[in-house]
């Protein structure tokens, strides 16, 4: 009987075709935890079709940012998913400080290529950022935004 192809289990190869998840990444889930095979059919390790749903959870959880670990820590023992709300709620506000951050770069950036100061050294809301980043503050989490806001000269206004 082919098991590779059979509705009860799915070689190594048959979920990696599947997943687009290559071998040696399914055989490091495996390692971590997070997927677990059923079994061998010679040397190639077999899967349950559900590991497929499980891949797609795993792809999901590091898209949104999360680590390996806490992907694991989303699954029960039985495999089932648990995922606390408290936690998607503290990444997505996690989420909203990195958005707001990158935002604050990508203005402070614009304004830096369209600044019409003779140098960036003459442009006060550059040189503020200058300071900011020598003070290591430009990444902490508590600070809203990194590029001054009020008052902040647009692209192609003077300084």
């Amino acid at each position: 009987m082919n098991l590779r192809s059979s509705g009860k289990h799915l070689d190594i190869a048959e979920v990696a075709r599947r997943s687009g998840v290559p071998a040696s990444t399914l055989r490091f889930y495996e390692e971590k935890g997070l997927i677990a095979s059923t079994g061998r059919r010679g040397l190639r390790r077999l899967f349950d079709p559900g590991v497929l749903e499980r891949l797609a959870l795993i792809a999901l959880g590091q898209v949104a940012g999360f680590s390996l670990d806490e992907i694991a820590r989303m699954f029960a023992p039985d495999g089932r998913l648990r995922i606390e709300r408290e936690r998607l709620t503290a990444k997505a506000e996690e989420l909203d400080r990195t958005i707001q951050r990158l935002v604050a770069m990508r203005d402070g950036l614009r304004h830096a290529a369209a600044c019409s100061a003779p140098s960036h050294m003459e442009c006060p809301h550059f040189r503020r950022i200058v300071r900011l980043a020598g003070a290591g503050r430009l990444d902490r989490p508590a600070r809203r935004a990194s590029w001054p806001r009020r008052g902040m000269a647009r692209p192609g206004d003077d300084g």
